[in-house]
C-alpha cells in the first residue's frame, strides 16, 4: 500500500433502511482504532420494544476486521432514529462524542418533557467538541467543524478527504436538511452548507441518511464537495442566501413531524439512555399532548 493511501480512513458504511440512517465504521489502517458514527438503535414504535441488530452488525464487522473501536461518534442529537452509542460503549469501552452545543439542545428540550432527571451540562457524554478542534484516531486526526442551523449541536466530523456531514447535507439530487426544529435556522444553516463546501473539491463527502430522490433507483450516501457545488439543487453555485431560506421555510412549512421524533429527542438528548426505570422496572418515553380549545373538556371528563 502507498504511504499516501495508509494517511486516508478505511470506511465502511451500514444502512438502516427503516429510518434511512447510515452509520459510518472509520478505521485507521495503521493502528486499527475505530470510530463508529450515528449508530443505530432499533426501535419499534408500535410495540415499545427495542434490539441491538444494528449494532451488532457493526460491532461484527470490526471484530472480523481487528478493529479496536475507541470512539463513538454524534453528528448532533438525531430526531429519526435512536442512538446506539452506550451499547457500543457498553460493548467496548468507547467514548460518546457529541458537539459542545448539545447543551443548548438540552435546554431547549428539557421543559418539553419536564425531564427533571436530566442535566443540561453535556455530562452525559464523554467528551464535547468545539469548532476547529482535532483530536486522535490512531495516527489520523479528526477535525470537527460546527455546522448548525439544521440543530444548534451539529457538527461535522473531518478524517483526511473525508467528511461525515450528518443532517446538514443530503446527496445532490435531494438537497438539504430541514431547519424548522427547535433552535434551528434556515440562514445559519445556508451559512453552515456554504462552510462545509469550502473544504477543497475532492474532498468526499458522507451522508447521514437518503431518501432516493425521485428518478433514482438505488440509495446513495457519498458524494464530493464539488459535485455538491455544481448539482445540489438546493444550495448549487449561484443559488443565494435568501433564495435558499425562502425556499427552505417554504418546505419546511409542509413537512410532516418525523416517525420517531418524540421517542428519539428524549432519549438522544441523554447521550442516548432512557429515563430511568420507574419502580416496576420499566423505563418509559413521554409524549406531550397538545389539546386543542375545543377538546380541552374531554381531559376533565
Amino acid at each position: 500500500m502507498r504511504n499516501a493511501d495508509m494517511q486516508k480512513p478505511i470506511i465502511h458504511a451500514f444502512f438502516d433502511e427503516p429510518t434511512n440512517t447510515v452509520s459510518y465504521l472509520v478505521a485507521d489502517p495503521v493502528t486499527r482504532e475505530a470510530a463508529v458514527i450515528d449508530p443505530v438503535l432499533d426501535y419499534e414504535p408500535q410495540g415499545g420494544s427495542v434490539d441491538a441488530r444494528s449494532v451488532e452488525a457493526i460491532l461484527a464487522k470490526a471484530r472480523e476486521e481487528g478493529y479496536r473501536i475507541v470512539w463513538t461518534l454524534e453528528t448532533h442529537a438525531h430526531a429519526d432514529h435512536l442512538s446506539g452509542s452506550p451499547l457500543i460503549k457498553a460493548r467496548t469501552g468507547a467514548k460518546i462524542g457529541i458537539g459542545e452545543h448539545i447543551r443548548d439542545v438540552q435546554r431547549i428540550f428539557r421543559p418539553v418533557f419536564n425531564a427533571t432527571d436530566l442535566k443540561v451540562d453535556g455530562s452525559d457524554f464523554d467528551r464535547l467538541f468545539k469548532d476547529g478542534e482535532s483530536f486522535a484516531l490512531g495516527s489520523l486526526s479528526v477535525g470537527v467543524m460546527h455546522a448548525p442551523g439544521h440543530t444548534p449541536a451539529d457538527i461535522v466530523y473531518i478524517v483526511a478527504d473525508a467528511a461525515f456531514v450528518g443532517d446538514t447535507l443530503f446527496m445532490p439530487d435531494y438537497g438539504t436538511a430541514r431547519a424548522d426544529f427547535p433552535g434551528g435556522d434556515a440562514r445559519t444553516l445556508y451559512r453552515s452548507i456554504r462552510k462545509v463546501l469550502s473544504l477543497p473539491p475532492e474532498t468526499r463527502l458522507f451522508m447521514c441518511h437518503d431518501y432516493k430522490a425521485p428518478g433514482r433507483d438505488s440509495y446513495a450516501w457519498e458524494t464530493t464537495v464539488a459535485a455538491q457545488r455544481a448539482t445540489n439543487v438546493h444550495v448549487r453555485e449561484g443559488i443565494g442566501e435568501d433564495e435558499f431560506v425562502a425556499m427552505r421555510e417554504k418546505r419546511d412549512a409542509g413537512l410532516a413531524a418525523p416517525r420517531l421524533l418524540l421517542p428519539s429527542i428524549q432519549v438522544n438528548i441523554r447521550a442516548g439512555r432512557f429515563p430511568a426505570a420507574e419502580d416496576n422496572g420499566v423505563h418509559y418515553l413521554k409524549i406531550p399532548v397538545k389539546i386543542a380549545p375545543a377538546a380541552k373538556e374531554a381531559t376533565s371528563a
